[in-house]
């Protein structure tokens, strides 16, 4: 699978490591993703989503309801 949050969009991005000699080389930095289990009351099933630590928070901030409609509609779902 895809290292790609499912609410957030958030992906892996590119950039440098920096040696003290300012020498660089290319490296990656990930998202923090976590494979979590969300009960949706309304349909009543549970679904899996990779969610960032940013996405976790914006559910219990929003709901699980307003998020998935907002991730569906920018099409991360």
């Amino acid at each position: 699978m895809s290292r790609v949050c499912q609410i957030t969009g958030k992906k892996v991005i590119t950039g440098n490591n920096v040696s003290k000699s300012h020498a660089k080389t290319r490296r990656k930095f990930y998202p923090n993703l976590q494979t979590k289990k969300f009960y949706i009351p309304n349909e009543d099933k549970w679904i899996t989503l990779k969610v960032s630590t940013d996405g976790l928070r914006r559910i219990n901030k929003k709901g699980i309801d307003v998020c998935l409609k907002e991730a569906k509609e920018k099409g991360f779902l």
